[in-house]
C-alpha cells in the first residue's frame, strides 16, 4: 500500500512540478491581455478559414469577407495588445516585484496577495474592454483594405513591403516603460472603491478572464455591427451577412463558452487542488493559478468562437441574408 502511494505521489509531483509547465504559466499571468489576443490571432489566420471554407452551400463571396472580417478583427486586437496592453502588463509587473517600496503600507495590510492578484487581473484584461471600440472601427476600416490586398497582382508585390514596413513602427510601442503608466496601475490599487470591490469579489478569481473575455465580445461586436453599417466602402450586399455572421457567432460562443467552462472547472477541480498542494511552498503559485484561469476560458472560447461555431454562423448568416436582400442594414 505504501508503495503505491509512493508511486502515486512521484508521478503527481513530475506532472504539477513540471518546469515547463509552470514557466508557462507564469508567463500567460504576466501577459494574460497579449496571450488572449495572440491566441485569437493565430485561430483567425488558421482555424477560422478553415472551419468556414469547410461551411457547405454558401456565397463564395461571403466565404471571402467572413474569413477577412475575422482576420481583421484579430490583427487588430494583436496590434492594440501590442501598444496597449503590453505597456500595461510590464507595469503591473513592475508593481507587483516592487510592491513594498511602491504601495502604503495601509494598502499592504488591507489587501492580502489573492486581493492584490485580483486587482492587477482586472487591469491587464480590463486593458482590452477599454479599447474594444477602437478595436472595432479599425477592425472594420481595415477590411477593404485587406480584400484589395488580396486581389494584388504578382507585379505589385514590391508595393505590399512597403505597407508591411509601416508596420514596423508598432514594435517601438511595446518599448515604452515610464513612470506615469507604473503611477495610474499604483493610483488604481491604492483606490479604496476598488480595494472594497477586491475584498467582496477576490473568492471568484477564477472566472475573470471568462467575464471580461464575455464583455470583451459583446463590445466588439456591437461596436462592429454598427460600424459596418456605416461603412461606405464594403458592399451593401456584403454587409448584412456580415452583420449576421458576426451577431451569431457572438451569441452562440458566449452560451456554449461559458457552459463549456463552467462544465471544465467543475471536471478540473481536482487538478487545481492537487496543484495548489504540490505548489503549496511556491511563492509564485498565485501567477500559476492565474495562468491557469486564464488558459483555460482562452482556449476553450478560442476552439468555441474560431473552430466550432464558424460552420453553422457562415451557414445560418448566409441564408438569412438572402431572405430580404432588399432590406437595407
Amino acid at each position: 500500500m505504501k508503495i503505491n502511494q509512493i508511486q502515486n505521489s512521484q508521478t503527481f509531483k513530475g506532472i504539477y512540478n513540471n518546469k515547463l509547465l509552470l514557466s508557462s504559466l507564469e508567463k500567460i499571468s504576466d501577459n494574460s491581455a497579449s496571450f488572449i489576443s495572440g491566441v485569437s490571432f493565430l485561430s483567425a489566420t488558421f482555424l477560422r478559414p478553415l472551419a468556414i471554407s469547410a461551411t457547405p452551400k454558401i456565397d463564395k463571396e461571403n466565404k471571402k469577407f467572413f474569413s477577412v472580417d475575422s482576420f481583421s478583427s484579430a490583427l487588430m486586437k494583436l496590434v492594440i495588445a501590442l501598444c496597449v496592453s503590453a505597456p500595461i502588463e510590464k507595469s503591473v509587473k513592475f508593481v507587483e516585484e516592487n510592491k513594498n517600496e511602491l504601495l502604503s503600507n495601509e494598502t499592504l495590510k488591507r489587501l492580502s496577495d489573492k486581493d492584490l492578484k485580483f486587482i492587477t487581473q482586472i487591469i491587464k484584461q480590463g486593458a482590452n474592454i477599454i479599447a474594444s471600440i477602437p478595436k472595432s472601427i479599425l477592425g472594420v476600416a481595415l477590411i477593404p483594405v485587406l480584400l484589395d490586398f488580396v486581389k494584388l497582382k504578382k507585379d505589385d508585390k514590391n508595393n505590399t513591403f512597403k505597407n508591411i514596413e509601416s508596420f514596423s513602427n508598432f514594435k517601438n510601442a511595446t518599448s515604452f516603460r515610464g513612470n506615469k503608466i507604473n503611477n495610474f496601475v499604483t493610483s488604481i490599487i491604492e483606490s479604496k472603491k476598488v480595494q472594497d470591490f477586491a475584498l467582496k469579489n477576490s473568492i471568484n478569481d477564477k472566472n475573470i478572464s471568462r467575464n471580461v473575455s464575455v464583455l470583451n465580445d459583446i463590445l466588439l461586436t456591437s461596436t462592429s455591427a454598427l460600424a459596418l453599417c456605416t461603412s461606405k466602402k464594403i458592399d451593401k450586399e456584403r454587409k448584412k451577412p456580415l452583420i449576421l455572421n458576426k451577431l451569431i457567432s457572438t451569441g452562440i460562443s458566449i452560451i456554449a463558452g461559458c457552459s463549456l467552462d463552467i462544465l471544465a472547472q467543475k471536471l478540473g477541480n481536482g487538478f487545481v487542488e492537487k496543484f495548489k498542494m504540490v505548489n503549496s511552498n511556491d511563492k509564485k503559485l498565485l501567477k500559476y493559478l492565474e495562468g491557469i484561469n486564464v488558459l483555460r476560458p482562452t482556449l476553450i472560447f478560442a476552439f468555441v468562437y474560431y473552430g466550432a461555431i464558424p460552420v453553422l454562423s457562415a451557414f445560418l448568416s448566409d441564408k438569412l441574408s438572402n431572405l430580404d436582400k432588399d432590406k437595407k442594414c
